[in-house]
């Protein structure tokens, strides 16, 4: 099932004059996984990439209604401090996908981590944007490259 699933992880801050670029190195990229079979797109629905990534998959969905968007969030509370047009957003993606999954309850200092690893322990490809060699998406892509996955960075 790996070689058929692909998880995203990314930063949260994406400079406003990059976010239709990388927006479009989403869908193509995403749009030639589909031509390789992959079927399972793991989100992690924070800010940033993580909502880029989602909104990608689900607007791919009208034309490969194949595929699938699971959103796996690292707690129940994770939109406690964001504004309103955020947690809308959330809600929007939260209706719209296929699966929702919870690696947490409540917040704590582990959740992300928790999250991050469940997301890469159930794929065989990681489509990151990866702008700086520290941080959580560091962790991640590291951890994804340490376990086998196919790394495609589209920074």
């Amino acid at each position: 099932m790996k070689d058929k699933t692909c998880c995203f992880t990314g930063h949260r801050d994406i400079p406003p004059q990059e976010v239709k670029k990388v927006k479009a190195l989403l869908l193509f990229t995403i749009e030639k996984l589909i031509e390789r079979g992959v079927v399972f797109y793991g989100s992690g629905g924070a800010l940033g990439f993580d909502t880029l990534a989602a909104q990608a998959v689900l607007e791919l969905k009208e034309k490969y209604p194949q595929i699938k968007l699971i959103m796996v969030y690292p707690c129940k509370d994770q939109t406690a401090f964001w504004n309103e047009k955020d947690i809308a957003e959330y809600n929007r993606i939260k209706a719209a996908c296929d699966k929702v999954v919870y690696t947490s309850e409540k917040y704590d200092k582990a959740c992300m981590f928790k999250r991050n690893r469940h997301l890469v322990n159930h794929s065989g490809y990681c489509v990151c944007y990866l702008k700086k060699p520290s941080g959580g998406t560091a962790y991640t892509v590291n951890y994804a490259k340490d376990n086998g996955l196919a790394i495609i960075n589209i920074a």
